[in-house]
């Protein structure tokens, strides 16, 4: 049997040709190109810049245990690129591959209609994501490695991570991850197995982080660089150690735990006394009076028909012209 990397670089010999002349223009990867290649250990592109990659591009690899599309420029992913990869790959480096952030929802399409149930190790890096569409590894079963360092990342959001039961380690270094919310928590928990990489994300220590610095003081065991995450913003609280930050008093947040909600609701018991009370008095001092305020209905009563009554007497004089004449006549 030839050695692996020889018969990877015969085998490609040609396809690695128009690849390394490619750098001036885009290509599209289809299984055209790749029809001679059926026994290789290791498929590497050599920043061809691919732009497209077509359905079962990769139907003709039936060894195929590491892919290496880094460096290209994905624009378009068909949904089916991957559907007729076989059992046997266990490496996809697409560091660095997508044209833009938005070509994630062609990836997304691609890996829940692919057959990459083996695979072992995904690397997303370098790729300005900003967020990741749910359910987008569910398919990815058997996945023990996620790198998803240095992109734009701001949220974990429910069923990002679904489906990685598996996954031993989880790298979001570098990205923009300011704290994470109640329901990325719930995620990161989802995985009891995996190694946690969390460092170089501009944290905000505000009062709103207060889970997550809780959340941090309690997974330490499954965070590798736990010791080095600091605080970015604000300015006073810069390169603080999050770990170090007191459950509410280096924070200068108002401590609000049992005892303090009871108390709010005590207090909101008695002003509701207090008005109720209130209202009783008001309405005594109605009874007590009651007499006046009939007297002082009835006059306004009288005061209102009174004023009718005079509008009345002039509308009937001003309708009728003989009227008119003879008031006019009085007048003069």
């Amino acid at each position: 049997m030839p050695n692996t990397l020889e018969a990877v670089c015969v085998s490609l010999q040609d396809y690695t040709r128009r690849c390394l002349c490619a750098f001036s223009y885009r290509i599209t990867l289809s299984s055209s190109g790749l029809t001679r290649v059926h026994r290789v250990n290791a498929f590497l592109p050599f920043n061809c810049r691919i732009s497209e990659m077509e359905s079962g591009t990769f139907s003709g690899l039936q060894s195929l245990r590491s892919l290496d599309l880094s460096n290209n420029q994905l624009a378009v992913i068909h949904p089916e690129a991957f559907a007729e990869v076989n059992k046997s790959l266990r490496e996809l480096n697409l560091s660095r591959a997508l044209y833009n952030h938005s070509s994630v929802m062609d990836l997304a399409t691609a890996l829940r209609w692919s057959l990459l149930g083996t695979l072992r190790g995904l690397d997303l890096s370098h790729n300005s994501l900003i967020y990741l569409p749910p359910h987008i590894f569910s398919h990815l079963s058997g996945l023990r490695r996620l790198l998803l360092a240095n992109n734009s990342l701001v949220a974990i959001h429910n069923a990002t991570l679904a489906g990685l039961e598996e996954l031993q380690e989880l790298d979001l270094t570098l990205n923009s991850l300011k704290y994470v919310p109640g329901e990325g928590l719930r995620e990161l928990d989802s995985l009891p197995e995996a190694e946690l990489l969390l460092g170089e994300n501009p944290f905000t220590c505000t009062c709103g982080i207060e889970p997550f610095v809780q959340w941090l003081n309690r997974s330490q065991g499954r965070i590798r660089d736990a010791s080095e995450l600091v605080c970015a913003f604000p300015v006073a609280m810069r390169n603080t150690s999050m770990l170090s930050l007191g459950a509410f008093g280096t924070l200068g947040c108002r401590q609000r735990g049992a005892g303090a909600d009871l108390a709010l609701q005590t207090s909101y018991v008695f002003l509701g006394i207090v008005l109720g009370f209130v209202g009783l008095i008001f309405l005594f001092v109605l009874y007590l009076n009651r007499r006046g305020i009939k007297k002082r209905i009835y006059d306004m009563r009288d005061a209102c028909r009174e004023v009718w009554e005079g509008y009345h007497y002039r509308f009937e004089i001003d309708s009728d012209p003989r009227l008119s004449r003879v008031s006019s006549s009085a007048d003069l």
